[in-house]
């Protein structure tokens, strides 16, 4: 393993969340691997930053994972309770995340930190079930990162997680939902405030949910939303056992959320524990060889049914390090569509992130040759 990741995986976080696996830096330097098509140019559209007891994860350590040998151009950072403001109500803690992520953002747009532009967008929290009371809320995560996105502003959108389970346990307690959250009056009038300020939202939710997802979009056309983690596939507890069951649901509501043109999906999050994969409990860290036959009837569904124009690749960082390395995800996803052609690349693996979170040009650092 080359020093560099080495470092990495010494300083990687560890977190003993009911649903996220911890990261052991021992058990992936056990494999390693060189970057495949190097120079194809990577947007990551999700990942996180936090430091919280036994798990810590900052810009110092998004930099280790992505100075991998792939050319990771921008990154886009999405909210996950991280650097809440202390002192103030409730609804207003999140901004601090805000505040955080655009100083990061500006610390990587220096220059000093190399060519990537690290926290490019941002995606914060706001809890839509305020109702029209989260429209100054929203207004002040746009100022806090820079203004209006015209004006060089980095607040992009709004992940409220609407992840419910009939078994709690699958479940992060911190995100309070129950099973009609996306119907009803308060939340969806929250939700209309989005799209007149220019704000995507981020659709966290578990396979059996995406009918309602699909509601919520066609409800709300002009809304940009993008489907997170692959459209939440369970494999443990009551899942256990049950791929093919959970696979045939899974497909039927991709199917109608991509018959919605404003919903996308990101190809993100299949190293959760809560897929049920089970990486982690290999005496070795997985080859991108081994996380490609795990994923393709997964991965290759998602992109069949949206398209490569509407798929992203986002790391989900440093959740899914619990299950593999950085470079051995992306590896994984660039075997997977080693067939398609150069263009539908360039929309899964950068061109896609660019335009939904409508990142500025500048954030890539591409020559004329790699567009």
């Amino acid at each position: 393993m080359p020093a560099e990741q080495q470092h990495c995986s010494e300083k990687s976080a560890v977190t003993n969340s009911s649903t996220h696996l911890p990261v052991r830096a021992e058990w992936l330097a056990t494999h390693s691997e060189m970057a495949l098509d190097p120079a194809l140019p990577v947007i990551d559209s999700h990942h996180h930053l936090y430091d919280r007891p036994g798990s810590r994860y900052l810009f110092d350590d998004l930099l280790c994972d992505i100075r991998d040998g792939h050319n990771v151009r921008a990154t886009v950072i999405v909210q996950a309770r991280s650097m809440l403001r202390a002192d103030v109500p409730a609804h207003l803690q999140p901004l601090g995340e805000t505040e955080f992520a655009n100083g990061v953002a500006a610390m990587s747009a220096s220059g000093i930190y190399g060519d990537a532009r690290v926290c490019a967008g941002i995606v914060g929290f706001a809890d839509l079930t305020l109702g029209d009371a989260i429209r100054p809320v929203l207004e002040r995560h746009i100022s806090l990162a820079g203004g209006p996105i015209d004006t060089g502003g980095r607040f992009r959108g709004v992940r409220q997680s609407l992840t419910w389970d009939a078994d709690a346990s699958l479940t992060n307690p911190l995100y309070p939902t129950t099973q009609s959250m996306m119907d009803e009056p308060l939340f969806r009038r929250g939700f209309a405030h989005l799209a007149p300020l220019g704000l995507s939202f981020e659709a966290w939710v578990f396979f059996h949910q995406l009918s309602r997802v699909a509601g919520l979009a066609r409800a709300f056309p002009q809304t940009q939303i993008v489907l997170n983690h692959c459209g939440g596939v369970l494999g443990i507890a009551a899942y256990a056992n049950r791929q093919a069951e959970v696979f045939t649901h899974w497909k039927l509501g991709l199917q109608e959320l991509a018959d919605c043109p404003n919903v996308m999906v990101k190809l993100s999050g299949l190293g959760m524990r809560l897929g049920g994969f089970a990486f982690s409990d290999r005496e070795r860290a997985p080859s991108s060889d081994e996380l490609a036959d795990a994923w393709r009837p997964w991965i290759d569904t998602c992109i069949d049914t949206f398209g490569p124009d509407r798929c992203m690749y986002g790391s989900n960082f440093p959740v899914d390090k619990g299950s593999y390395g950085y470079g051995i995800g992306l590896n994984a996803l660039k075997r997977l569509t080693a067939e398609y052609s150069r263009d539908d690349r360039a929309n899964i693996f950068w061109r896609s992130a660019q335009t939904f979170y409508r990142l500025p040009e500048s954030s890539m650092v591409m020559s004329s040759s790699n567009r």
